[in-house]
């Protein structure tokens, strides 16, 4: 049986918009007011993005547009850490040092809180018009088109 092997950039093609958020609000509030004027249906996914290389886990909303064969995706952008390494305080005494580290699931855009992934199924959007109800809600600082071409990591967002 022959494999197939998928690279990063067998999906550069791939027709989705990627729309930055800053903004210090919980996830699921994001997703209410998100809900609420764009007339989504985000819903928290069970299981949370995850990388094998770290114990990071990103909260990730979901709503599959079926008329206009579109998916969205809200995702939060960090995720706090808590490294545990235990220390030797001599021959039988062990103190653990309980410090925290942040991870990004975009790390040349650790300054964005969220991100709204669009795949473009139908091509039916308009980018312009969703970034401005976004702007327009009043928890949110600012929001943005990435440009997805750029992005150093674009691994991190191929998921279903």
């Amino acid at each position: 049986m022959a494999v197939h092997k998928l690279l990063v950039d067998d999906f550069e093609d791939a027709s989705y918009s990627l729309l930055a958020i800053h903004c210090d609000i919980e996830d699921y509030r994001l997703a209410y007011f998100l809900n609420q004027n764009l007339a989504t249906r985000l819903v928290r996914t069970k299981e949370d993005l995850d990388f094998s290389n770290s114990a990071a886990y990103f909260s990730v909303f979901e709503w599959n547009d079926k008329p206009l064969q579109t998916a969205w995706h809200l995702i939060k952008n960090n995720c706090l850490v808590k490294n545990v390494s235990p220390i030797s305080l001599g021959l039988f005494a062990e103190s653990n040092d309980n410090n925290w580290s942040m991870h990004y699931l975009l790390s040349d855009h650790s300054s964005v809180d969220y991100f709204l992934k669009i795949n473009n199924g139908g091509g039916l959007i308009n980018e312009k018009e969703i970034l401005s109800k976004i702007q327009n809600i009043s928890k949110i600082s600012t929001a943005y088109s990435v440009d997805v071409v750029q992005l150093k990591s674009k691994e991190h967002l191929i998921f279903n």
